[in-house]
């Protein structure tokens, strides 16, 4: 589907959320945010050395047991299923922004580049913000991976980059589609999308579901917390394992990013089995200390008895049995 198909989401050429934002945004929040964000700034946003990670080869990878993980950083994940991989939201740029001279700077490397990836069944695509769609990353994929699964709108960015359109499949909300013997379906998020001025909420944003037989994923996306998270719970969980946002928040702005306390609720909505938190350790994105997203999230999970793993970027993950319970940061200085 293209974006000028119907969706119950689209109104006037925009998509929209199920429900309003509940925190109105105005021109002075906006200005006070800016400037907080230029001049204001607590300490310890950035760590201060970069994160170690677990360097991968392609060996490592194509040696890898089916049904394992990779946290390559922020939203990127790289999943084998079935003897294939598949990558969401891939960035790898060196910054989150139009620009590599400024902007949010990684506070790590990727734990492999893109030249050395094996070849790629997919790339998941949840939304157009730069900390998820790194167009250097996409041009430099585009030629070896075989399929682009996209929210509607956002695919017809990547055919104007490039990218084969035979390659692209969009979606809208609820909608699904097999690929290799995977189902995928994409699923509602609470968010906004957008790369400049003129351009606000033109392309869907979304989170994704990933079955592979017994084997249920799910991949939020960026999203504020909503009553959407229980309606995907009712129609494909229970979830093995939940890969959830739960970084750059803040109290100010809950609609577009949750706090770690909404990013626990989401997994219990979701009937979710294994938590893993993601959207933290790469960018600083937000005006909270960089390991915050970690210590708040693992404190949650274990005041309410929730599975919640955590691995180091490069670690394998295995998705029949998730433990990972490497509180890698702890060994860091903030």
């Amino acid at each position: 589907m293209s974006p000028t198909a119907l969706s119950s989401q689209q109104r006037d050429g925009r998509f929209w959320n199920l429900r309003p934002n509940l925190h109105k945004t105005t021109l002075w929040k906006t200005l006070q945010l800016m400037w907080r964000f230029a001049f204001n700034k607590p300490t310890g946003t950035v760590p201060s050395q970069p994160i170690p990670v677990l360097a991968i080869t392609q060996a490592q990878l194509l040696a890898a047991p089916d049904r394992s993980l990779f946290r390559l950083g922020h939203s990127t994940m790289l999943l084998k299923l079935r003897g294939e991989f598949w990558l969401t939201d891939p960035v790898f740029s060196k910054r989150a922004s139009p620009f590599q001279w400024i902007g949010p700077k990684r506070f790590h490397q990727p734990p492999i580049s893109i030249t050395d990836l094996p070849p790629i069944k997919g790339v998941i695509l949840s939304h157009n913000h730069y900390d998820h769609l790194d167009y250097d990353a996409v041009m430099q994929l585009k030629d070896k991976v075989e399929h682009f699964l996209t929210p509607l709108g956002v695919g017809d960015t990547l055919i104007k980059w490039g990218v084969p359109a035979e390659k692209v499949q969009q979606l809208d909300w609820w909608q699904e589609t097999q690929v290799a013997g995977l189902q995928f379906a994409a699923t509602p998020a609470h968010h906004f999308s957008g790369r400049g001025l003129s351009d606000s909420n033109a392309t869907l944003w979304a989170s994704w579901v990933i079955i592979d037989d017994d084997l249920r994923v799910f991949f939020s996306g960026d999203t504020g917390y909503f009553d959407g998270f229980k309606e995907i719970g009712n129609r494909y969980g229970p979830f093995d394992v939940t890969m959830i946002e739960t970084g750059a928040y803040d109290v100010e702005w809950p609609d577009v990013h949750m706090l770690p306390e909404h990013t626990l609720q989401a997994h219990l909505d979701l009937r979710g089995r294994q938590l893993l938190p993601v959207h933290n350790g790469t960018f600083d994105l937000a005006l909270h200390v960089w390991n915050d997203p970690f210590e708040r999230i693992v404190a949650l999970a274990e005041r309410h008895g929730v599975a919640v793993s955590t691995p180091q970027m490069g670690e394998l993950l295995n998705l029949n049995e998730p433990k990972a319970e490497n509180r890698w940061w702890r060994a860091l200085p903030i």
